[in-house]
């Protein structure tokens, strides 16, 4: 079942794309960070962790595109020692997303997160938080050990 889900998600990338436009048009409203009721892609929700039960939480996030830009200095130097293009993050688009969704709910542990969708401006990534102090979790011990 998961594998159609998810061969679903990539005809819906292919073609598309006027079905995901009309959600993208609500998503670039909403704020950058959402609390989401239920996983939109159950299939990658699921291999990272996610279970429908209380302490789970799904959040969705807004991040911008494009490379690290940093001023460019005053005084004067060898263009070569400039230092304002071809920076790199050390952590991909996924991990921006875990990091500012952590910095929200700091409470929460974070078992992963998925892309969901970019358009020219932001990069859109669901993220699976668990509440490891809940009672619900404390019990599973599948959901436990991996804390």
């Amino acid at each position: 079942m998961y594998r159609r889900i998810s061969e679903t998600w990539q005809n819906l990338w292919r073609e598309g794309r006027e079905l995901l436009s009309s959600r993208l048009i609500q998503w670039r409203r909403e704020p950058a960070i959402t609390r989401v009721d239920k996983p939109t892609r159950v299939d990658k929700a699921r291999r990272l962790g996610y279970r429908d039960k209380q302490g789970f939480v799904v959040v969705r996030v807004r991040v911008g595109r494009g490379a690290m830009r940093r001023p460019r200095p005053r005084a004067g130097r060898r263009p070569k020692a400039l230092g304002t293009v071809k920076r790199r993050v050390g952590v991909d688009v996924v991990g921006v997303a875990i990091n500012r969704a952590r910095k929200r709910y700091p409470n929460l542990k974070a078992l992963g997160g998925y892309l969901l969708y970019e358009d020219g401006k932001y990069k859109y990534v669901e993220v699976i938080l668990v509440d490891p102090h809940h009672p619900r979790i404390r019990a599973d011990k599948d959901v436990a050990k991996r804390l």
